[in-house]
């Protein structure tokens, strides 16, 4: 079903009609949920410190966990204490909890625990984003500001600042609503918003109302699953059948990046959040994301690899979050 929609999403579909009039359904559900948060029908709880969602229009990843990473390093830079909150989607845990290093993905989601791993800071998930925030913040009373990985349409929990993230190369597909096109939201959300970061691409190639940046992917560093301490480069791998997996939501985003690394590599693509068992690994040598390795440690073999990669943006959003931070809670000192 993915797959179909995905081809009418960002190609030509002949079932574009019946899919536009549950489109139209699905916009006045939208338009009613925004009208009671509006009426104080649906409640909005704003936590005692800032809040900044980085989140997407569109259905499937775009580069939010990077970018999450990304902006914890630099308000820690900056003086600040964040912590960092997410839902923990495709985990079984529905109540709030801390993500530690060795958390089970199965029970915290495959992007929180990358962001444990990853992150000098704290991470909390929670269905209820306000409730793992408070929680978070009762757990780590030195946290000042928090970052929410996803939730910019998660109304529930009051934010300071939104950025939205922006895939540079599929852009917003066709531009309609699900289930006729990948938006969460209409296109007009984006002059709401109070930066756009566009991922891969040139934000000069869309229409983006507030300020945008670009941000890229580097990382050129394997790491053994098996042990991380381990680490190899493409030129490592010359001469070898190698297997490159991606279960993320763009897989050819991954596949391109060892092309350009120069890494020959059979793609093997699965479902975003996919649960991997051992009898989806192929033997030999196997190259995946960072998001797929934190699943697969346990059954991988001594010749599994990860690419971790990192967000590479300008300055510009660095100075961006500092002064509305200090324009909407005053300077702060380290």
């Amino acid at each position: 079903m993915k797959a179909f929609l995905e081809r009418c999403w960002y190609g030509d579909c002949r079932y574009r009609f019946p899919l536009l009039l549950l489109s139209q359904f699905f916009f006045l559900l939208l338009t009613l949920r925004r009208l009671a948060y509006r009426a104080g029908l649906l409640k909005t709880r704003r936590l005692p410190v800032p809040v900044i969602v980085v989140g997407n229009l569109s259905v499937g990843g775009s580069g939010k966990t990077p970018l999450t990473l990304r902006i914890a390093q630099w308000l820690t830079e900056l003086g600040y204490h964040p912590g960092i909150i997410s839902r923990g989607y495709g985990g079984h845990a529905r109540a709030p909890m801390l993500v530690r290093a060795d958390s089970d993905p199965a029970m915290v989601g495959d992007e929180p625990l990358l962001l444990a791993r990853r992150a000098a800071c704290p991470v909390w998930i929670g269905r209820k984003r306000a409730e793992a925030g408070r929680q978070l913040l009762a757990a780590h009373p030195g946290v000042d500001v928090l970052v929410t990985d996803d939730g910019l349409q998660h109304y529930a929990l009051a934010r300071d600042m939104e950025i939205v993230v922006v895939d540079g190369v599929r852009g917003f597909g066709n531009g309609r609503l699900l289930p006729a096109g990948p938006l969460r939201e209409p296109l007009g959300r984006l002059a709401t918003v109070d930066a756009a970061v566009v991922n891969g691409g040139d934000p000069d190639d869309f229409i983006l109302l507030p300020p945008s940046f670009a941000m890229r992917l580097r990382g050129a560093t394997f790491r053994n699953l098996l042990d991380p301490a381990r680490t190899a480069v493409a030129a490592d791998f010359a001469g070898r059948e190698i297997h490159a997996l991606a279960g993320i939501g763009h897989p050819q985003r991954f596949f391109e990046h060892l092309a350009q690394l120069g890494v020959l590599a059979i793609p093997l693509a699965f479902p975003d959040h996919h649960v991997y068992t051992a009898s989806d690994l192929p033997g030999g040598t196997l190259l995946m994301t960072e998001k797929d390795a934190v699943k697969c440690a346990d059954f991988a073999s001594p010749d599994a690899w990860f690419l971790a990669v990192d967000a590479e943006l300008e300055p510009g959003l660095k100075t961006l979050i500092d002064h509305t931070l200090k324009v909407c809670h005053g300077s702060k000192t380290a």
